[in-house]
């Protein structure tokens, strides 16, 4: 039977999906409080729901009765200085208590962790599974999470278990809403003045899951693969989602000053009201930098073609229309 961490998130109900199409028996762990996607309500039937916090091992290890196989979906994401210390805990030991579940259960693990836990490529080159974050990303909370998260992994790895690591770029979709990704849509559709000169990685959580679902069917242990579609220039993302919403696209950029001006103010706003902050450091530093990478290793293990962006972008355009 298979296990995934994560089905309410954003990829982990995609993923969800498309292994109950294939009419698989799936059991999902999910906090008592989590809601169920309305994507996954019609496979009520192939779906079994188990409430557990990955924080609790013998709760957890309950779910692992009859597991062969597990997706590790599951992370907490967040951007605010304040959820470090427990973000970073919760997200490693969460990990490290599926690895070792799995590895006490012979089960086989697909770890979906981000493209924040590899290294830049030198200025020029594209990124690859081979470049290592050389420095703790001191500032970058979520980074540091994924990364120490990925080690124990590896760390499980060393110790015998059967396990692949999936590293993807920014994933797009319509499933996301005004969240996460999709901020970046719901910005553009409100209007934006200003763009940035630097470039992401881009790929959409469809293709996210199936990469994930090839992979763990295959022969492959102990590996990393980048999951990107394509590398897009903010500039040029910005006024292709501006085009599909029929709004004046950003005609300025924004100079690494503006950008730094930009978040310290977001910083003073998110201190008086609370809430998150809609632009940091680490997003201004990123703005004004290429960032691009290269998913040749894992288009030579699985047949995968990806969904051109542009097309992805029209359809997150239409559902938030909606």
């Amino acid at each position: 039977m298979i296990l995934v961490t994560g089905a309410t998130g954003f990829l982990g109900s995609v993923l969800t999906a498309q292994l109950v199409r294939q009419n698989v028996r799936v059991r999902c762990v999910k906090r008592s409080s989590s809601v169920i996607p309305d994507v996954l309500k019609p496979y009520a039937a192939l779906i079994e729901w188990h409430d557990a916090d990955l924080l609790e091992e013998p709760i957890l290890a309950d779910a692992f009765e009859g597991i062969t196989n597990v997706y590790h979906c599951a992370a907490w994401v967040s951007i605010k200085q304040a959820d470090k210390e427990p973000m970073i805990y919760t997200n490693v030991t969460g990990t490290a208590n599926i690895v070792n579940l799995c590895l006490e259960h012979n089960a086989r693990l697909l770890h979906v962790s981000s493209i924040a836990a590899v290294g830049a490529a030198k200025p020029g080159l594209l990124t690859t599974e081979k470049n290592h974050i050389e420095e703790t990303p001191v500032n970058n909370v979520y980074a540091i999470s994924k990364l120490e998260s990925e080690m124990e992994v590896w760390r499980g790895i060393a110790e015998g278990l059967d396990a692949v690591v999936i590293n993807p770029s920014v994933i797009i979709g319509a499933a996301a809403g005004t969240t996460g990704s999709g901020k970046i849509f719901e910005t553009v559709r409100a209007g934006m003045k200003y763009y940035s000169s630097g470039s992401c990685g881009l790929v959409d959580v469809d293709d996210v899951a199936k990469c994930a679902i090839a992979l763990m069917n295959s022969d492959v242990t102990a590996e990393r693969f980048i999951i990107n579609a394509e590398n897009w220039k903010y500039k040029d993302l910005f006024e292709t989602a501006a085009r599909c919403f029929g709004v004046k696209p950003p005609t300025t950029e924004a100079k690494p000053w503006m950008l730094e001006l930009a978040w310290r103010g977001a910083a003073v706003i998110a201190t008086l009201t609370g809430k998150d902050p809609s632009f940091d450091k680490i997003a201004a530093q990123a703005a004004s930098v290429e960032q691009n990478y290269d998913n040749s290793k894992l288009k030579k293990v699985i047949d995968v073609e990806f969904k051109p962006i542009a097309q992805s972008i029209r359809e997150i355009c239409e559902a938030l229309k909606q």
